[in-house]
């Protein structure tokens, strides 16, 4: 799954792809990011916000996040997930 989930994110144009893992009450404060960036989760959920919606997303969901717009991250259970940026 991990190699199809990654092949993927190539093909729709995401670099610099990595494998990044947050504990159970893992915060991230509002933050921008300079290329768009994606979160392809794998195991576990995270809730994501941005100014106009928040997204509760378990495995299998994928979320991309525009360069520049503000955000944050929660988890409660934990999470795994794919990380990719692109310009």
């Amino acid at each position: 799954m991990l190699q199809d989930a990654k092949r993927k994110l190539e093909e729709l144009g995401y670099k610099n792809i990595y494998l990044w893992e947050d504990p159970p009450g893992t915060y991230y404060d509002w933050h921008t990011h300079q290329e768009d960036e994606v979160r392809l989760v794998l195991e576990g959920s995270i809730i994501i916000g941005t100014e106009e919606r928040v997204y509760h997303l378990k495995a299998g969901d994928m979320l991309e996040v525009p360069a520049g717009t503000r955000h944050w991250a929660k988890t409660e259970e934990g999470v795994k997930y794919l990380c990719g940026s692109k310009k």
